[in-house]
């Protein structure tokens, strides 16, 4: 059983965020060996597909963001094939709203705060890329959609790297902190397209959501932590990117 669940966490991870840890190595490669520093390179976040047809736009990012659930919806028919439970064991679900939104909203704020003054210290040591995280066509759709994109986001990264891979690592005979530590560093690394900065950041968010996670075992609390920092990060870029020359 030990190798078929690790089997598994690799197909999982191969089809979702270890397919897109991949594609960040390779794509942090090229931004190494480009003429130009990283400081002055851009991630851009949210982009538009057909910014000349808002309403094709729209059907673009829905699809986007549906499918990107997929193997969330893998993770958890594969889960409860064993346990019909699993999602409740995770703690995904709304047994618990206002504690799971209380600890979402304080994970939220001790992440963010400090991962902005990260974020200004790696540029400014060349370490990062200037990340634009919104670039979407300013539609009534816009910010609805960049909601749902953060949304996504947060579901697909804690229920695959925290809710499913603590169960099966687990399962397999792994210890607490060797699963806190590769979950996260696996998050840092389909970050690294960022640069370092954003690599570094997200592994510490991954040692601080994985241990949480440990001590509450309710997923939803790191899952309203990450829609939040998205949120924040999203809707905060569209709206202030003209205002703020550092953004």
């Amino acid at each position: 059983m030990r190798r078929q669940h690790l089997t598994e966490t690799l197909l999982v991870l191969g089809v979702s965020l270890g397919a897109s840890a991949i594609w960040s190595l390779l794509r942090i490669v090229d931004r190494l060996t480009r003429a130009e520093s990283l400081a002055r390179q851009t991630s851009a976040l949210n982009t538009s597909v057909t910014p000349d047809r808002p309403w094709l736009d729209l059907a673009y990012q829905l699809t986007g963001i549906v499918l990107a659930l997929v193997p969330v919806v893998l993770a958890l028919h594969l889960l409860q094939r064993g346990d019909p439970e699993a999602r409740h064991r995770m703690g995904f679900d709304l047994r618990r709203p206002g504690q799971d939104l209380l600890r979402g909203a304080l994970l939220a704020a001790a992440i963010g705060i400090p991962g902005l003054g990260l974020y200004a210290l790696a540029k400014a040591l060349d370490l990062n890329t200037t990340v634009a995280a919104s670039n979407l066509t300013e539609a009534w759709w816009t910010v609805p959609v960049l909601v749902l994109a953060a949304a996504q986001n947060a579901v697909l990264e804690e229920v695959v790297m925290v809710g499913y891979l603590f169960r099966r690592w687990g399962q397999a005979g792994w210890g607490t902190w060797q699963v806190i530590i590769t979950s996260a560093v696996v998050r840092g690394c389909y970050h690294l397209y960022q640069g370092f900065g954003g690599f570094l950041g997200n592994l510490v968010m991954g040692l601080v959501f994985g241990w949480v996670y440990t001590r509450t075992r309710r997923v939803m609390p790191l899952v309203v932590a990450h829609t939040v920092l998205d949120v924040v990060a999203f809707v905060g870029y569209a709206l202030l990117r003209d205002r703020l020359a550092w953004l």
